[in-house]
């Protein structure tokens, strides 16, 4: 492909990679998923079908009967030794999720023309992905099987963009190769992914979920990931947590808290959850044998880092809640301050540590408007992450771009997103915004200093994911209007 072309390339973004990788990249995938999903509509008429349709595919038909075969799936009943006799064992959806799989892994592993580079970045995220679709079983093993193999194939599926974007080996591949080695944070990767294909994986893998029929289940942990629901936030944490055993140097203090959230979900200790997990490590190697992906086994996610008691390098996560003793020491402070006309950073401080501890957030912060009002950046952050949040959140201020952060400073006024997602707000929130404000909501209200908005402060629950009330936002308006009362009685 020329140089021209991979520029031109950015412009075409989701709708055309669907179709490239639907059409020319991946063919007998899209194909044989699209049969799937219209025999699962008549599942008993479509028994017969499903084995005449994967019969002409030996090797296909030989991965299908060793996983139906295997200690995972076995029913203690003689060998199955057809595909029609196992959907029969199993159930049509059971095995129509093992075709799928056993379709998607050789598929992608028997990808050809593909640099080193780009091979071993897809097959760790294949490990990857593998490694979270077992870890979301697992976590929901005591509901019924339908679900579980549903939130198997949801999860297995939920990078499938990116997967199929590096099997095509196409040149664009090597040009986004090459950049996202350079790049450190989630936003960089975003950037430049945005830059080579026009949008995002997250887009991509929705467009192909969409365009194949891959089910509602797959297409809500990509559109919705913040609902609540347990098998919506099973995908969610799975991958998370795989995706961080996957790093070569994973970070602790957010192992740590992904663990922690698990385990609350399950209503487990930290250290059972562990015992479960490094189990379900074993199982998917055995898993992946398998299926003929054995090469996946040395990419798979490393689970030494669940061996070893991360409570004593990690400091534990303190989740404050709402306590209005402190608040109203927090008032009593603030109206001193105003009385004493105490300086800036004084103010911030108490009006910052009276949101953190009595309105009980995971994290807040001042950000203030650069000298030439386009970015607001951190100035002052307390709570989870605070180091994280001040060295990535860089708010850019668009006048011409509908946002809650520009509104907040123009209207001079707090506002309360109770739901990023939502139509009242989605218009407001960029894809940069969104990623770095907490997808359960969060609280904004303009920092005022002689009549004139220099920035904002900004709470939120992302650590706990615990959902913000309208008391929460109340308190929290309350204890920064008073910051700008003190503001106002030290400048007379």
């Amino acid at each position: 492909m020329k140089a021209s072309n991979i520029e031109n390339s950015r412009y075409k973004g989701v709708e055309y990679w669907t179709n490239r990788i639907s059409d020319q990249e991946m063919p007998a995938l899209c194909s044989t998923v699209k049969t799937l999903e219209k025999l699962a509509k008549d599942d008993v008429s479509s028994l017969s079908i499903l084995g005449k349709s994967v019969m002409h595919d030996n090797a296909l038909t030989s991965r299908i009967l060793r996983v139906a075969n295997s200690v995972t799936y076995s029913k203690g009943v003689s060998q199955v030794t057809t595909v029609s006799r196992a959907a029969v064992v199993l159930g049509f959806d059971t095995i129509k999720n093992i075709c799928i799989t056993a379709k998607l892994l050789s598929s992608l592993l028997e990808a050809e023309g593909l640099s080193e580079g780009v091979y071993n970045r897809m097959l760790k995220l294949m490990a990857q992905a593998f490694q979270a679709a077992m870890l979301t079983k697992m976590l929901l093993k005591d509901y019924d099987e339908e679900l579980q193999e549903e939130v198997f194939i949801a999860s297995l599926l939920y990078h499938l963009g990116e997967s199929a974007f590096w099997s095509t080996g196409c040149a664009e591949t090597l040009v986004l190769d090459h950049k996202l080695k350079h790049c450190s944070s989630s936003q960089e990767t975003n950037k430049a992914t945005r830059e080579v294909l026009g949008a995002t994986f997250e887009q991509l893998s929705l467009g192909l979920a969409r365009s194949w029929g891959l089910g509602s289940l797959l297409i809500k942990s990509l559109s919705q990931p913040d609902e609540r629901t347990p098998e919506i936030r099973s995908i969610f944490l799975a991958n998370k947590l795989s995706e961080i055993l996957c790093q070569s140097q994973p970070s602790m203090p957010e192992l740590s808290k992904r663990l922690k959230q698990t385990a609350d979900m399950l209503g487990l200790e930290v250290d059972e959850l562990k015992g479960r997990m490094i189990r379900c490590h074993k199982a998917t190697k055995t898993m992946a044998d398998a299926y003929g992906a054995r090469i996946l086994v040395e990419h798979l996610p490393e689970p030494k880092y669940l061996s070893g008691e991360l409570e004593e390098s990690v400091p534990a996560f303190v989740i404050y809640v709402a306590d209005a003793n402190r608040q109203l020491q927090c008032l009593r402070e603030l109206t001193q301050c105003a009385l004493n006309k105490q300086d800036f950073n004084q103010v911030l401080t108490i009006a910052l540590k009276g949101v953190l501890t009595g309105v009980g957030v995971d994290r807040c912060g001042v950000l203030l408007m650069t000298p030439n009002r386009q970015s607001l950046l951190p100035r002052i952050v307390y709570g989870e992450g605070a180091e994280q949040m001040k060295a990535s959140f860089n708010i850019s201020l668009n006048n011409s771009a509908k946002s809650v952060f520009q509104d907040c400073i123009s209207l001079k006024k707090s506002l309360f997103i109770d739901n990023p997602r939502s139509p009242k707000w989605r218009l407001f929130m960029d894809d940069e915004a969104k990623s770095l404000t907490a997808a359960a909501g969060f609280m904004l209200a303009p920092l005022i200093m002689d009549h004139t908005a220099i920035g904002v402060v900004y709470a939120d629950r992302d650590s706990s994911g615990r959902r913000l009330s309208v008391d929460d936002f109340t308190s929290f308006s309350h204890l920064v209007d008073m910051a700008n009362v003190c503001f106002s009685a030290s400048i007379k």
